[in-house]
């Protein structure tokens, strides 16, 4: 529905955006903490078990065994001690039931009464146990103690081995460490604290504290587990990126940032699918339009293409200074690689020069900037500007002095468009749903007074303004009616009411669907675009429909037109085409892109070729020399990524849904 399309969904995509990149620091900080904690409290514990077991082991005779026993604790228990802590249970408890279950198995050794020293070796293992958990003044904190069970762990000779591994077999079944409900536990733990596992598992191999089965771990957790992925911010979005599974080590080929500057060469598409009124031809009989942050200026003969890269996050909204020249295009509030917030403001800059010449509006607006406009009748001096806001402020600017000059509340309601009257300085006209205002502005105040429809039926949204040469006002609705409002110019009479009131005088049934646009021509002629009829209209003086023509269905309905060179006339699409055409001739497609979010890209492994894939389901093939589109087809469900086997011949298409 053309009426539900007028309301744009792009800032809050973009809010939602800035909110998971807090969510996700959020969750950074949390798990540097968690981290940190953890290894502390099992730095800690090993100490204490460290100094425990020296006062109770005789300084001569009881060294070895006491390394081993030391060894032995550090790789049953280490790990699933610091997780334990690090999850609620305190240190003395987890000691208290260390000690229980050592003297359990220390008790069925001593039953046995093996001869030789093997079996004497076993003993003092279970012996050296039990003192480790008694309570000890804490020092602090060791890598030692790690080097020396390491040091112990690689000497041991077979016959050793072999008597650890009888002795964890005895005391496995009455191992608090290793309950059936801990094992659960840990389990669970581990999958909710991947991440901070992965964070720290470069800096920390010589702490591995989680041993958990690979089999039964998903594969995404597999390398979230070993920290075999790294992650970049696209608009503020965080996005993860796998390592491949042949890289061992991302360290391993890491490289620097090169030399050289990338410079942007082209840009393909135009944001026609949620905006209006932002094609235009300039002097330099170049289409100015925008997409994404980019401003792109398009001479279509010459096929060339020049930018206006000031920017720092979407483009929303394009005004074209009476001169021809300058002009001025407002910002979405964003975020920068960093996280920081961006502002939403408006930058005017020179089209011939690409030079930034005021930004305005910094720290003023809220979210984004609706809609803009340039004075007309004191030669754009001011320029009016309607933000995102709740109340969507109406603000008028001195250009020049980059200073606000007024500023009040519009409505609680969708703005769709700003102007400036042509002829009269003080008047500012805005429309939007179900209302149009016509504010009065003097000095540093705006008054309103509100158009009254009266017998006319009131339209769901007031799309669009254009002037007539008398100053009159039209309006195209979302019924697909032109309404003229006049000024009345009398005290009071009756049914006229006060003077300089605008009143509808008159009504054209115009469209079926909505008037999307109105383009008032050089020569006085109107011209108008349809929504759901999809058709250009061209009215005389008089508002007498004269020629007309559709634009194909293919294109998607009229969002912007603007007069072009001669008899042409530009179109802009809900599909995000960029049309030029004559009611002679019909239509030349000069501008096309996805219409909906890019995520798959692939260039060809030898040619001047290159893929793309988006969730609007198309597969668009590109030659990046003369900048056009080889071919194109429509998947039957959203593109996700790509890429080209290495002959060439062949191109793999992975889908949103895992396909």
């Amino acid at each position: 529905d053309d009426s539900i399309s007028a309301a744009s969904t792009s800032d809050v995509q973009d809010r939602l955006s800035a909110l998971e990149l807090r969510v996700q620091q959020q969750e950074d900080e949390i798990t540097v903490l968690k981290a940190a904690l953890a290894d502390v409290l099992r730095r800690l514990a090993i100490s204490e078990d460290h100094v425990a077991s020296v006062r109770k082991s005789a300084p001569s005779k009881g060294q070895p065994s006491l390394r081993e026993a030391i060894s032995m604790s550090c790789i049953t228990n280490g790990s699933t001690g610091s997780r334990k802590t690090s999850h609620g249970s305190s240190v003395s408890v987890a000691r208290k039931e260390t000690l229980s279950s050592a003297a359990k198995s220390g008790t069925e050794k001593k039953k046995e009464k093996p001869p030789g020293q093997k079996e004497k070796k076993e003993e003092s293992h279970s012996n050296d146990q039990s003192p480790q958990t008694q309570a000890s003044p804490s020092p602090q904190p060791s890598s030692q103690p790690l080097q020396t069970h390491r040091q112990t762990q690689e000497s041991k000779s077979s016959a050793p081995a072999k008597s650890i591994k009888k002795s964890l077999t005895a005391e496995k079944p009455h191992s608090a460490w290793e309950s059936p409900d801990d094992s659960r536990n840990k389990l669970l733990r581990v999958a909710s604290t991947s991440k901070l596992i992965s964070k720290v598992a470069k800096n920390a191999d010589k702490h591995k504290d989680v041993i958990v089965s690979q089999a039964k771990m998903s594969t995404r957790e597999k390398n979230s587990q070993e920290g075999e992925y790294i992650k970049m911010f696209m608009r503020g979005r965080p996005i993860t990126m796998f390592i491949p599974s042949d890289v061992e080590n991302y360290d391993d080929i890491r490289t620097e940032l090169p030399p050289e500057k990338l410079k942007l060469e082209w840009v393909y598409g135009y944001r026609g699918r949620d905006c209006r009124a932002n094609v235009y031809l300039l002097p330099t009989g170049e289409i100015v339009y925008f997409i994404a942050s980019v401003v792109v200026l398009f001479n279509y003969e010459e096929r060339t293409q020049r930018h206006y890269l000031g920017h720092t996050d979407c483009v929303k909204c394009l005004a074209v200074h009476p001169d021809k020249i300058r002009i001025a295009t407002g910002q979405l509030a964003g975020v920068d690689k960093d996280g920081r917030p961006l502002q939403p403001h408006v930058r005017v800059w020179d089209s011939v020069s690409l030079m930034t010449l005021q930004v305005i509006g910094l720290g003023t607006f809220e979210r984004g900037v609706g809609c803009l406009d340039f004075s007309k009748a004191d030669s754009g001096t001011h320029l009016c500007v309607i933000d995102d806001s709740n109340e969507h402020m109406l603000t008028v600017w001195d250009c020049q002095r980059k200073s606000k000059i007024a500023e009040i509340k519009t409505t609680n309601e969708v703005v769709l468009a700003v102007e400036f009257h042509p002829t009269d300085a003080n008047t500012i006209i805005t429309c939007g749903k179900s209302h149009i205002f016509f504010w009065t502005w003097s000095g540093n105040s705006l008054s309103r007074k509100q158009g009254i429809f009266g017998k006319y039926e009131k339209p769901k949204f007031v799309q669009c303004l254009a002037f007539l040469g008398n100053g009159d006002v039209l309006t195209g609705d979302s019924g697909g009616i032109i309404l003229i409002w006049g000024k009345t110019t009398v005290e009071s009479t009756p049914g006229k009411g006060p003077k300089g009131v605008y009143q509808i005088s008159r009504q054209i049934k115009a469209h079926d669907g909505s008037v999307f646009t109105l383009c008032q021509m050089r020569n006085g002629m109107l011209l108008t675009g349809g929504g759901k009829d999809r058709k250009i209209i061209l009215w005389d003086h008089d508002l007498n429909p004269e020629r007309e023509i559709e634009v194909p269905d293919q294109y998607g309905t009229i969002r912007a037109v603007a007069e072009g060179k001669a008899d042409q006339f530009l179109v802009g699409t809900s599909r995000n085409f960029v049309l030029r055409g004559t009611f002679n001739d019909g239509f030349l497609v000069e501008v096309q892109g996805h219409t909906d979010e890019l995520w798959g890209l692939a260039s060809h492994p030898f040619k001047d070729l290159f893929l793309t894939c988006a969730h609007d389901r198309q597969v668009c093939m590109w030659n990046s020399v003369d900048h056009t589109l080889e071919w194109t087809r429509l998947l039957d469900e959203p593109g996700h990524c790509a890429d080209f086997h290495p002959s060439g011949a062949v191109v793999a298409i992975g889908t949103h849904s895992g396909r």
